[in-house]
């Protein structure tokens, strides 16, 4: 006979003796005794919205590195950026990273786009009825973005992306959504829009609120191209003696071992031709309370280098999908609230602040890795720092 997992009805299910009880309940279960999963220090009351079931938490060890200078449109100045992780040698590596980028006068931040779709599929009797559609959607684009953004005090639809295929239409509405990131919303506003679509259009003979080409939490070319999130650089130009310090080489070994790493992804079909975007904004978003899942299209990068007429080192990093947010989401949980506190970025008008430090960081990760390689110490430094002895 199944076992039901404990729980109340409403509000009174997010209280520390529901919390115990459920815990208790799985420990029963599986015939053994915890001690950690059940000490936190915030009142589980603050939860709903955020999690079901809730009966403890999964402790991470945060560390500082900095401080990252930042020369950004939003984000400016000297930021101690925490990174939640197990992987040693990680927060160090990043640490090193924006030793090099202090020294080099900062790291330049610029947001190029910021969208977030919805992309529903309708379908047709045929492909000439599927054409006929997609001139309707053109003509009717002001009343579509009333009705869709009916349902949102922030979010603003920008443009209907169509893409037709025989008797179908995949379209794919592009949106702002605030200080949100923004998938649920954009989500209740395609419905809305959709519906009156339907009521409107006669000859459609069903449609689906997601045709997956929204791509959600899956990397995508599409988003590469047309951006999902927020699209953002961070770019440095650092000093040839430096380079050289830190890596042992001269700036054209390093400019064709970038070639040589470009071309590696490109044979491996990665959806990034620079190191581990990932490690650091999968540090960053645990610690600060972004959907972890977003890291899938997150991590995409572009990297492009060179050697510049005065034979320094221009890198450069090209986030085209960052998914993240300052408001909303688990960024009001206690210390997720806490380390975006630290950095400035809790609250309304600083989304893009945000996603400004998560570029810079990974430009940092990017150069203290690839330095790492060059040098030979990257092997060393992992058994120094990222072996538990």
């Amino acid at each position: 006979m199944r076992k039901s997992i404990p729980r109340d009805s409403g509000l009174s299910d997010y209280t520390r003796e529901m919390a115990d009880k459920r815990l208790a309940f799985v420990e029963q279960h599986a015939g053994v005794k915890t001690s950690h999963i059940g000490q936190y220090s915030f009142d589980p009351a603050i939860l709903p919205g955020n999690i079901e079931h809730f009966s403890g938490v999964a402790q991470i060890p945060v560390g500082f590195a900095g401080p990252l200078l930042v020369n950004g449109e939003h984000a400016m100045g000297e930021f101690f950026v925490p990174l939640a992780t197990t992987e040693g040698t990680l927060v160090a590596s990043y640490n090193r990273g924006m030793k090099v980028i202090y020294e080099s006068g900062g790291v330049t931040t610029t947001i190029l786009d910021d969208a977030m779709q919805r992309a529903p599929v309708f379908h047709f009797e045929n492909a000439r009825a599927t054409r006929d559609f997609g001139l309707w959607i053109t003509e009717n684009f002001a009343e579509i973005k009333a009705q869709a953004e009916s349902t949102t005090r922030s979010g603003k639809l920008k443009n209907i992306e169509q893409y037709p295929v025989g008797k179908l239409m995949y379209l794919r509405f592009n949106y702002t959504t605030g200080d949100a990131s923004g998938q649920n919303m954009v989500g209740k506003a395609t419905f809305m829009a959709c519906q009156w679509i339907k009521a409107n259009v006669a000859y459609i003979k069903r449609y689906v609120l997601s045709g997956n080409m929204d791509t959600d939490k899956k990397p995508s070319r599409i988003n590469m191209l047309h951006s999902r999130g927020k699209r953002v650089t961070a770019e440095i130009t650092i000093p040839a003696h430096l380079m050289e310090k830190i890596s042992g080489t001269t700036v054209d070994v390093l400019v064709q071992q970038r070639q040589v790493s470009s071309l590696g992804a490109f044979l491996a079909g990665s959806n990034n031709n620079g190191s581990h975007a990932a490690n650091g904004i999968t540090a960053m978003f645990i610690a600060c309370g972004q959907d972890v899942a977003n890291v899938s299209e997150s991590c995409a990068g572009l990297v492009y280098v060179e050697k510049t007429p005065e034979g320094d080192y221009y890198f450069s990093i090209t986030l085209p999908s960052l998914i993240v947010a300052a408001y909303g989401g688990g960024t009001g949980l206690a210390t997720q609230k806490e380390y975006l506190d630290l950095l400035g970025c809790h609250g309304s008008g600083k989304v893009l602040k945000f996603a400004e430090i998560v570029a810079g960081t990974v430009l940092a990760g990017e150069l203290s890795l690839a330095s790492a390689v060059m040098a030979g110490d990257w092997v060393s430094s992992h058994d120094k720092y990222g072996r538990n002895k």
